[in-house]
């Protein structure tokens, strides 16, 4: 175990305090089973060693380790736990679970097991850790970080520090919120800085170019990696999945056709469905539907988005403004919890009750002029007046 606890006080040097997600501060870290799934790059590594050096109760009977460590080419995660417990471990920190073989099974049997360790894990979010091999869905307590919202964004980037607000405080005054923000800065410069590369936490430190390439191989990963462990892909379905959102890229929003995406890649139709659904649960896509039911695995989507507007950037050179503003809009209302669906009128439904129409500054109300609770989302706008909504202000519900 010396390895590991090396290899520990290794990471555990490179973290600061200087920003925490906001996620941080909401978890019960003292569940006796966590887990925080989510997509690769946004900083679940980073959570869980700021937690350990700077939160955890008792750092000196805590261990940090990654679920793919060679220690663990001839070691059992059940066999380390208990060795652990013996001499007095009282917090076991697991950083990518999902790369360990069995890992729902060996982690259901610590926690029968070994009832005083205390485990907080990490894992991709294809992941569902609550239906593995082992039941856990009574035993562990799921959580996803999502990437930095432009609040974040223009606190990790910038330290401007603003505290999050609702949707429903947004709508009620957004005339005052948007002049809190704008007495202390000029928002829609840095928003678009966002849009480019301000999604995931490690654009800070690259140049636009080093993070383009990061971002790629965080695709690759994603498919190469994550979808092969998780759901037992082969190469060749990874190929397949990289011509699917390929052919996404090139045409988001993207209103599919099933049919003819089947034929183009020499699938079926409901192997399609099912790509498309991974990748929405990899967080690569958002799947939309008109129905209050959502987008389930074999329901072909209305209307597909990449999950966020830096893939956009990433994956094709000079992505239309309208649709990096939908992009974000959807992205960043899922991400604070919100249901997000097509609106036969106007562009999203909200929550079943609120009507958006996204758009740039001269956006008339035609469109949503027979709605109530409409609302305007609009680009390139800094002062909120009467539903004409600044878009860059919807980066603050988380």
């Amino acid at each position: 175990m010396d390895t590991l606890y090396e290899y520990q006080e290794e990471v555990l040097a490179q973290v600061s305090d200087n920003f925490f997600r906001g996620l941080y501060h909401q978890l019960n870290w003292d569940e006796r089973f966590l887990g925080i799934t989510g997509l690769r790059g946004i900083g679940k590594t980073t959570m869980l060693l700021q937690y350990l050096k700077y939160s955890a109760p008792d750092r000196k009977n805590s261990l940090y380790v990654t679920a793919d460590h060679p220690w663990f080419y001839d070691h059992s995660l059940i066999d380390l736990s208990r060795q652990f417990r013996k001499y007095g471990g009282s917090l076991l920190l697991i950083d990518e679970i999902h790369r360990y073989p069995n890992w729902s099974r060996e982690l259901k049997n610590i926690y029968d097991g070994l009832p005083e360790l205390q485990v907080v894990f990490t894992a991709s979010s294809v992941l569902d850790i609550l239906t593995g091999d082992a039941d856990l869905s009574r035993r562990a307590i799921s959580k996803e970080l999502t990437g930095l919202s432009f609040r974040e964004y223009l606190e990790i980037r910038y330290q401007h520090k603003f505290p999050a607000i609702t949707l429903e405080q947004l709508l009620q005054d957004p005339g005052k919120i948007s002049q809190t923000v704008l007495a202390k800065l000029k928002p829609i410069p840095i928003f678009n800085e966002y849009l480019k590369n301000g999604y995931f936490p490690f654009s800070i430190t690259r140049s636009d170019e080093s993070f383009r390439q990061l971002l790629n191989q965080v695709i690759n990963t994603v498919m190469e990696v994550d979808l092969q462990i998780v759901e037992e892909y082969s190469a060749s379905n990874t190929i397949k999945m990289k011509k699917l959102i390929g052919v996404i890229a090139e045409t988001v929003p993207f209103e599919p056709n099933i049919s003819k995406i089947a034929n183009r890649l020499g699938l079926g139709r409901d192997t399609v469905k099912t790509y498309l659904w991974n990748l929405d649960r990899a967080r690569l896509l958002n799947l939309l539907s008109r129905s209050s039911k959502g987008v389930s695995a074999l329901q072909k989507p209305d209307k597909i988005f990449l999950e966020n507007s830096n893939l956009s950037y990433a994956l094709k050179p000079n992505p239309e403004r309208g649709t990096i503003r939908e992009t974000f809009f959807v992205n960043q209302l899922r991400n604070a919890n919100h249901s997000v669906e097509l609106a036969k009128t106007g562009d999203f439904i909200i929550d079943g009750k609120w009507t958006f129409e996204i758009g740039g500054p001269s956006k008339g109300t035609s469109q949503i002029s027979s709605q109530k609770n409409a609302f305007l989302a609009l680009d390139e706008l800094e002062h909120a007046y009467q539903n004409r909504i600044p878009l860059w202000l919807f980066g603050f519900l988380y």
